[in-house]
């Protein structure tokens, strides 16, 4: 009666190995860690898309105090478009040529930004508007979230794909998984030096718009900006 209870017992212990043998290679290491890097993602969208929803307020309120940048303004809202038009989902994460789409978008939204900063620098009125302020202190605020949440997915990343390369992981993850590596975001070229801006995409300003007093100057942004772009 004993006998049949053998190789029962020695099924089991073969499948317990096997379970052990399955944990040791990481088969549940490689999701944990690609669910934590996915998670991750979410949180870089979120910030992305808090800095896309506060930008119409800031471009109308731009555009009530210095109507005549309207290159200006409209780049920021074509650079707002194209970036929110490119939508990374957590499948994409493994495919450079669609994480590089979504951060060369993302980028040229920062570079319009920038112009955008530049260019209300002529208009004290501005300025001193609360709305105005508000939504730049947001604006700040939700470009240093991203650049927080972007190092974490880095982090996360980093972790993920090191585990998928090393061993005992790494069987797990070619055999079990046909695990990929996740892209990593990067620094912009040139990120290093600081930004320049172009101001011949400005609206030409009228001739008469020359003689305007000094006193005016802040009325006219071609004119405070010609020494700047002559410097560049």
């Amino acid at each position: 009666m004993t006998m049949p209870l053998i190789p029962r017992f020695g099924r089991i212990a073969i499948v317990a190995l096997a379970a052990l043998g399955l944990a040791g290679c990481g088969v549940n290491t490689v999701p944990t860690k690609e669910e934590a890097a996915k998670a991750q993602w979410g949180a870089v969208q979120s910030a992305y898309q808090r800095r896309a929803d506060l930008i119409p307020n800031l471009v109308a309120s731009v555009k009530a105090a210095a109507g005549s940048e309207n290159q200006i303004l409209a780049n920021v809202t074509n650079a707002r478009a194209r970036a929110t038009s490119i939508n990374v989902t957590t499948d994409d994460l493994s495919n450079p040529a669609e994480f590089q789409k979504f951060q060369d978008a993302q980028n040229q939204l920062t570079q319009a930004l920038g112009q955008l900063r530049t260019v209300v620098e002529n208009y004290p009125q501005l300025q001193s508007q609360g709305r105005f302020a508000d939504l730049m202190t947001a604006l700040e605020g939700t470009e240093n979230r991203i650049n927080v949440e972007r190092d974490r997915y880095n982090e996360k990343a980093q972790d993920y794909n090191t585990t998928i390369r090393t061993f005992p992981a790494i069987v797990a993850a070619k055999v079990v998984y046909g695990a990929k590596p996740l892209e990593y975001f990067k620094a912009q070229a040139g990120s290093e030096a600081a930004p320049s801006v172009d101001f011949g995409t400005i609206a030409p300003t009228p001739a008469n718009a020359a003689a305007a007093p000094a006193a005016n100057d802040n009325a006219n942004p071609a004119a405070t900006a010609t020494p700047a772009a002559a410097g560049q």
